[in-house]
């Protein structure tokens, strides 16, 4: 793969677009790029054109790479590019020329990670080398990863949590990585079945994964390598941890970490049956602190802050909304509001923006998303405000199991029995699926937009 980018005239400081789904040459043209002081702007393929081409706009890059053997998105996007054929030991990739050719990308920056966003605007994170030297230590360290061990890798690449957490913190361990392009709840319970030894997922994986199982008339997993397990990218309440625990017969681990955090900050390390559903301590060498003069905040809840050999060197070519979050001493703002209890766990109580005031009350999702998901037939849900007459009604969409779609009054009576009344909900819409990004991570900006004609 490095002669491939020196044949095509890429040098240090360049950027290279590697439009990607998970296999074997993204992961060449990584470690390529690393090794040539190239940054590489990885995105998943399956973004749509008009996405893509916003992205290579603002990141200005020397070259794409599209992983057209593995991804028929990839195929697609090279298709309308313009690109060339080449082929090495890494397979077949398609390349373009973009005309590009700038060295102005900070010396130490590694990967340029596009993010999804709360508005959906994209920003470009600037991730060091450090930084992924850190993460993936310390996520192989928690997860006492080692040679001889087996991570199922259906974490995208392309997002930090696929970049680091999975293939940076494997690799380093000596462990084989087991890449999937696309999510399957069939090849998965396959691969559980064949020596995964680490599953690293979201929760919407595991649910469907449970969901899969049940139907094949079984009630929990059977896997005689299976040793670890971990759920990330949304908050756990305590009936579905004890429910995912039932199914693996192990713990569930949870953490937090964002793109700007090179993955995780706080990772958990508890007991099966342990009812804890914080996020964990966080990590050995980094700092976090709660700011609780922001709005929403309040005896020692308040904004999450973080400092440490994690946190990214900012946005590309945007100084304006760096300084936004990522102050001169060191301190990240994360958008998300937590508290940190008496055993210095970190508990996540949703995003400052996502904060609903109802009634003068704060209201935080995740409280009420642990009441609607201990209901049997939900696989998932996501809670918003949603404005009328000028105050915030508390509404949920949620997605539900096949073939049995439940009640919305039903649902609303069922979490009202778990919920203080200021709490309660004004509308559940049942919908198919919830719209997500490509990490999994549901995108509530979305939900009233797309399911507008279903709000009363």
């Amino acid at each position: 793969m490095q002669q491939l980018l020196q044949s095509e005239g890429v040098v240090a400081g360049n950027r290279v677009l590697l439009l990607a789904e998970n296999c074997g040459a993204a992961v060449a043209v990584l470690f390529a790029c690393a090794r040539s002081g190239i940054c590489v702007i990885p995105i998943n393929a399956r973004q749509t054109a008009t996405e893509v081409d916003r992205i290579i706009a603002h990141a200005d890059p020397s070259l794409i790479i599209a992983t057209t053997a593995a991804s028929p998105d990839a195929r697609d996007h090279a298709g309308r590019l313009g690109s060339t054929e080449a082929s090495g030991a890494f397979g077949t990739v398609h390349v373009c020329q973009t005309g590009g050719g700038d060295t102005d990308t900070p010396e130490d920056v590694a990967v340029l990670l596009y993010t999804t966003g709360t508005t959906g605007t994209p920003k470009g994170v600037m991730i060091t080398h450090e930084n992924l030297h850190f993460a993936g230590r310390a996520a192989q360290a928690f997860r006492a990863l080692g040679p001889g061990h087996s991570v199922y890798g259906v974490a995208p690449v392309t997002h930090v949590i696929g970049l680091a957490s999975m293939l940076t913190a494997t690799l380093s361990a000596g462990a084989t990585a087991v890449l999937e392009a696309r999510f399957s709840a069939e090849r998965l319970y396959a691969a559980l079945q064949g020596g995964i030894s680490h599953l690293p997922a979201v929760p919407q994986m595991h649910a469907l994964l449970m969901q899969y199982v049940r139907a094949q008339g079984l009630e929990r997993l059977q896997s005689d390598t299976l040793v670890y397990v971990s759920s990330g990218g949304a908050p756990l309440d305590p009936d579905w941890k004890a429910r995912a625990e039932r199914f693996y017969g192990l713990a569930l681990q949870n953490g937090y970490g964002m793109t700007e955090t090179t993955a995780a900050t706080n990772i958990t390390k508890g007991a099966k049956g342990d009812p804890d559903v914080s996020v964990g301590p966080v990590l050995p060498g980094i700092g976090m602190k709660i700011d609780d003069t922001v709005p929403g905040g309040r005896d020692g809840v308040g904004e999450v802050l973080l400092r440490g050999p994690n946190i990214m060197k900012g946005y590309f070519r945007n100084p304006e909304d760096t300084a936004k979050v990522l102050g001169a001493d060191g301190w990240l703002r994360s958008g998300d509001l937590g508290r940190i209890d008496e055993e210095g766990r970190l508990h996540i109580l949703g995003r400052s923006k996502e904060l609903i005031i109802h009634g003068g009350f704060n209201v935080y999702p995740p409280e009420v998303e642990a009441a609607l998901n201990e209901h049997p037939q939900v696989v998932q849900c996501a809670v918003v405000g949603r404005l009328v007459g000028g105050d915030e009604k508390v509404v949920a969409f949620v997605e539900a199991a096949e073939g049995d779609p439940p009640d919305p009054d039903a649902l609303r009576s069922f979490a009202a029995d778990r919920l203080a009344g200021y709490k309660r909900l004004s509308q559940i819409v049942v919908v198919p699926q919830l719209p997500s990004a490509q990490s999994g991570k549901i995108l509530k900006h979305k939900l009233l937009d797309e399911f507008a004609d279903q709000l009363d």
